[in-house]
């Protein structure tokens, strides 16, 4: 009965273990060891949209701490009573449920899941690099590319985020993250790669 017990309660919290954020979200190299298929996911995501790793995990980040099912905080009525979300923004990548969708149509990706990591850098991907279309930003600008991603493409052509000084911090953040991200990657990327190709035998 005892063994049996084990068995059930290891299938019920697989799924909470699985989907738990990295241990040390400050360093690249650890996240993509805990995570096995984070770097193949994110590699994937930077050759398609030719957005840099670094770039993509950095605005993950800052939008989510790599929690799967992060959500806005809610309003509150009369200071105490939860109300409605502040956004309908939601998972790894905090994507509002419109901007999703737009991905979906555009990319032809109708199964994809906000809470998923691999939809997600994909998800990070297709919009940076449609940034750099729309918004004429150069590729490997991660503080404009931040600041695209935050303001959407509409806002960031009309230089909403020149009245947000703390925006413009937390870009600095995200462009700090990316460049701290790139080098811990130089030392780890080789062994990611090996460990990835010998997964297929």
């Amino acid at each position: 009965m005892s063994r049996l017990f084990l068995i059930v309660a290891a299938v019920i919290l697989l799924p909470a273990c699985s989907t738990a954020p990295p241990s040390n979200v400050n360093d690249i190299c650890d996240i993509f060891e805990e995570k096995d298929d984070w770097y193949d996911d994110a590699a994937d995501a930077a050759e398609k949209w030719n957005v840099p790793v670094q770039d993509i995990m950095a605005i993950i980040h800052q939008e989510s701490r790599f929690v799967h099912d992060a959500q806005p905080p809610r309003r509150k009525i009369l200071w105490i009573i939860p109300g409605p979300r502040l956004s309908s923004a939601y998972g790894y990548p905090q994507a509002k449920t419109e901007t999703w969708e737009t991905y979906q149509r555009a990319t032809g990706a109708y199964g994809a899941d906000r809470d998923d990591f691999e939809d997600a850098a994909d998800f990070v991907g297709w919009y940076t690099n449609t940034s750099y279309k729309r918004c004429g930003i150069n590729r490997g600008d991660t503080y404009a590319s931040y600041l695209a991603y935050h303001e959407g493409h509409g806002g960031y052509n009309r230089r909403t985020y020149n009245k947000k000084a703390w925006l413009k911090k937390v870009a600095q953040k995200v462009q700090q993250r990316a460049r701290t991200y790139r080098k811990q990657l130089d030392a780890c990327e080789k062994q990611l790669e090996r460990k990835g190709f010998f997964d297929w035998f």
